[in-house]
């Protein structure tokens, strides 16, 4: 599977700013969406009853070894996008041409929720298939991982995969909008396939610049799946002065915390 983000000239890269911008609003009915979704998030957020059965779920499917405590869950979801999600996403787009800044309202603007829950475990399926449609990840395994704690959720996925390669999907005009890579779909949808028939055994689908960059493999290895990134969420301090303390001075990637190549997931 070809993992390069081989882009030809896209909507993205072609539409006037202000064209993209009214593009990733929407009309009235998909605003309307967007604010339940987002309303959805922020009513779950944080809320133990919401996200343990799911967490509880993936620790059955053996996507979790060790549930992280809730502390543990804040303090690695600010490591994760600090040291992973941010500089990654910056480092790609700026190897694009692309302001990341203006890049990031576009998506905010897509879809706020899935601005708003690094981890995704406060997040309805949906939102979660929403900001894999809509962002090349550096790694999309981590999202599908979580899309098992639905029932139908790698299904979903691949069925709105294939309504986006369509132009049926009724968020079609903002993602084509968003993303910037006229391939990214076509691979996601060949890499979701091989995922839901080989959850542990499909080749990795990974940016370019995760490929390429040893730094930024590094991370990816920690925090690109499920499992790694949950077992690097445990290894974290368990107390708030200890989390306050890792937040305020551990500035840069705890290597001595990281994944171990040789460690299964």
């Amino acid at each position: 599977m070809s993992t390069a983000s081989q882009s030809t000239v896209t909507d993205r890269l072609r539409e006037p700013p202000l064209r993209l911008l009214r593009r990733a609003v929407g009309d009235r009915p998909a605003r309307h969406a967007k604010f339940r979704r987002l309303l959805g998030n922020l009513r779950h957020y944080g809320d133990e009853r919401h996200v343990l059965p799911r967490m509880r779920q993936l620790q059955a499917s053996g996507y979790i070894d060790e549930i992280p405590t809730r502390l543990q869950r804040i303090t690695g979801a600010i490591d994760m996008l600090r040291f992973f999600i941010v500089p990654c996403a910056a480092d790609y787009y700026q190897s694009r041409g692309i302001n990341f800044y203006f890049h990031t309202l576009l998506r905010f603007l897509d879809d706020p929720a899935s601005l708003t829950d690094p981890t995704g475990f406060n997040s309805e399926r949906d939102t979660i298939i929403g900001h894999v449609l809509q962002v090349v990840h550096a790694n999309p395994d981590y999202d599908l991982q979580l899309l098992a704690s639905f029932p139908d959720g790698l299904q979903a996925m691949e069925d709105q995969v294939v309504q986006i390669l369509a132009g049926t999907h009724p968020r079609t005009a903002s993602i084509l909008a968003t993303v910037e890579d006229s391939n990214y779909h076509a691979r996601l949808l060949e890499h979701v396939r091989a995922f839901r028939a080989r959850p542990l055994g499909a080749p990795q689908l990974l940016r370019d610049n995760v490929r390429d960059d040893p730094h930024f493999h590094q991370l990816e290895r920690t925090f690109g799946e499920l499992p790694s990134a949950m077992r690097y969420f445990s290894r974290l301090p368990r107390d708030l002065l200890g989390a306050i303390r890792h937040v305020l001075f551990v500035r840069q990637f705890p290597v001595q915390l990281a994944e171990s190549a040789a460690t299964p997931t």
